[in-house]
């Protein structure tokens, strides 16, 4: 009854419009309450309890750092440097210009952990790029927003650091290494349908009159982007410094290309990218301490126990659970943000995992690849919302080239679902 109760007060708020932190926190504290109707005020002191402890955690430190990475290379001129020399790689063509956006969208990703963060910096450079050549705006929002579901795929990655501070046993250093090759196959994942689609419908014809840089001039300009992903996970590689360290060190890299080397960021512009950085941080914290007291209500009150014996009794069996599990996460990742899913889930699927003994960092990766999916399938997609804002074009006209990449990009998480060591032989080979 009080488990009901906890989730009708939940899905009530959010129709309602109500902040998901919020709801989350008002129906946990509900929750407590009803449980502890003896002694309420008592029982509530949990509340502040575990909103405490959901952020006292030593990874979090790492997180608002990353942020600010993103905000930094958003405005240090990295992005346009990262497309030219793309361009020299690959050379002019149909479908090229969309295979450079996704291509540069992974690289950043291996910068920055925001997915819309990366779809602003892609679109403000490929989106206008495209339809000089020709593709159709719709068209182009569609790669751009595709691509940047990459980015929570490829390390650093925000989505990773919530779930090892949310798991225990899957470490940041492991969720990192374990993200890298399935992150680099979704990628080419959406290059297939990007390039058929281009040459199918005659898309970019125009783009092979352009004139191709010159590869070395290229690759010196752009040297300095391609070296922030080294720096990250080279550094905690080597040993040179942890997680948190390298967000750290990642800043003041960022800040001397854009302040020193690119001269793309000004002093007066500092303040708005911290101001920008410490309000999407402080959500983002506020969020998972509201989040643990809804964690803390479900897990006291065995909530989720109903739940993985309901999907043990139904046979399916360990992959057909997975199967079921990732197709709902899907769906509502079509609705909700990564880290909303993130905590509601985590605690009601973490009986489920148990039981079925997954590995956490491989199921960890399974459910980050669904919530990418969800980041650029309409109707509330938050990546393909942004870079269709900069096209200028409704998320409606995006549908029939978007499903295509979506497509594609399921049969990369199946893949990942059935050869677990995709994910699992890059950090075991690592150490972690």
């Amino acid at each position: 009854m009080i488990g009901a109760t906890l989730f009708l007060i939940f899905a009530v708020l959010m129709l309602a419009g109500v902040p998901i932190g919020v709801a989350l926190g008002i129906g946990g504290i509900v929750a407590i309450a009803l449980a502890n109707s003896d002694t309420q005020l008592f029982g509530l002191l949990a509340a502040p309890q575990n909103f405490y402890a959901s952020l006292a955690k030593y990874p979090l430190l790492a997180l608002p750092m990353f942020v600010l990475v993103g905000s930094i290379f958003d405005r240090s001129g990295v992005a346009q440097r990262l497309v030219t020399f793309a361009i020299a790689v690959v050379g002019r063509g149909p479908g090229m210009l969309p295979m450079v956006a996704i291509l540069v969208a992974m690289v950043l990703g291996g910068i920055s952990g925001s997915g819309p963060a990366n779809a602003a910096a892609v679109g403000g450079v490929m989106i206008a790029a495209m339809s000089r050549a020709g593709y159709p705006a719709p068209f182009s929002a569609s790669i751009v927003g595709a691509a940047a579901a990459t980015d929570i795929l490829i390390p650093p990655s925000i989505a990773f650091i919530v779930y090892s501070v949310m798991v225990p046993g899957a470490s940041v250093p492991a969720m990192f290494a374990a993200g890298m090759i399935p992150g680099i196959l979704a990628g080419l994942a959406l290059v297939v349908p990007a390039v058929w689609l281009s040459r199918r419908h005659g898309f970019g014809t125009s783009e092979k009159e352009e004139p191709r840089p010159p590869f070395w001039a290229s690759l010196r300009e752009a040297a300095w982007g391609l070296a922030a992903p080294v720096l990250i996970l080279g550094g905690m590689r080597a040993g040179w410094f942890t997680p948190t360290e390298a967000a750290v060190v990642t800043v003041f890299y960022g800040l001397f290309v854009g302040m020193a080397v690119h001269r793309t960021i000004a002093w007066n512009d500092l303040f708005e990218i911290f101001r920008e950085a410490a309000e999407i941080s402080a959500v983002i914290m506020i969020v998972l301490g509201l989040a643990g007291i809804f964690a803390y209500s479900v897990n006291t009150l065995g909530i989720a126990d109903p739940l993985a014996r309901l999907v043990i009794e139904s046979g399916l069996g360990s992959i057909g659970a997975l199967l079921v599990v990732f197709a709902v996460l899907v769906v509502v990742g079509m609705f909700l943000d990564g880290v909303s899913i993130f905590l509601i889930f985590i605690p009601l699927l973490a009986p489920v995992v148990l039981v079925f003994r997954w590995d956490v960092v491989w199921f960890g990766i399974i459910l980050t690849l669904a919530v990418a999916i969800g980041q650029f399938t309409p109707p509330m997609a938050v990546n393909l919302m942004v870079s269709c804002k900069m096209a200028r074009v409704s998320m409606e006209e995006t549908i029939p080239w978007v499903l295509w990449l979506v497509a594609s990009f399921i049969v990369a998480a199946l893949l990942v679902v059935f050869i677990p060591e995709l994910a699992l032989w890059l950090p075991r080979s690592l150490g972690y």
